[in-house]
This record gives structure tokens, C-alpha cells and sequence, in this order.
């Protein structure tokens, strides 16, 4: 199954939207921090070539002008190609991928709120 088969599976599943990523926007990755449990993600609204996804390992987010890195959609199956599947979730939606357990859900404050 290709991968916009796999996200619109997976957003039909959720009740929610595809929202496609352009390959060439870029996500924020936190790439100190994907070798660790779980694995986080949540969306903001797209805007100035950014698909609005902020992407993260382990419990502790920052704030930290520093903590994420621009990466191209493109490039993120070379570093994490296990939350490929999840981009085609609309803003507001997050989700949590810990070894075989999935979360995923809307959280209305990320259409409001600025990284």
C-alpha cells in the first residue's frame, strides 16, 4: 500500500481529514531526541513552507529555540520512517507511537497556539 493510502487509512479511522504534507515542506524535528520512547507528534497549522508538524522523542518537550531542526518531509524516512503513516493528520491532531502502541487525538489549542 502506498503511503497516502496508508495516511488517508488512517485518518479514516480517526474521523478526521487528510491534510496532505508536500514533500518538499519541512517538518521541525527534534533529531537529538528521536532514539527515544515514545515518539511524539502534533500539528499546527501549515504556514510558510512548513507542513505545521513538530515531531520529538521521549517525555520532555522544550521550548528551547534550539530544541527542534528544519527537515524536509522527504528526508524524515531516513531518520524516522515509522510516523510517515501518521502525516497526513490535520492540524490539531497529535499522536503517540510507544514500540506497538498508537495514540492518536485532536487537541483544539494547537489551532491557536504558536510553537
Amino acid at each position: 500500500m502506498d503511503i497516502e493510502k496508508r495516511q488517508r487509512e488512517i485518518c479514516r479511522v480517526y474521523s478526521a481529514d487528510f491534510v496532505a504534507c508536500d514533500q518538499h515542506a519541512k517538518v521541525g524535528i527534534a533529531l537529538h531526541t528521536i532514539s527515544q520512547l515514545p515518539i511524539n507528534g502534533l500539528r499546527h497549522p501549515p504556514e510558510n513552507g512548513t507542513t505545521g508538524w513538530y515531531i520529538w522523542g521521549g517525555l520532555k518537550f522544550s521550548d528551547h529555540s534550539d530544541f527542534f531542526q528544519p527537515m524536509h518531509v522527504e528526508h524524515l524516512v531516513e531518520y524516522l520512517p515509522k510516523v510517515i503513516d501518521f502525516l497526513g493528520l490535520p492540524p490539531g491532531y497529535r499522536f503517540l507511537i510507544d514500540g506497538d502502541y498508537v495514540d492518536i487525538w485532536f487537541d483544539n489549542a494547537l489551532l491557536n497556539a504558536a510553537l
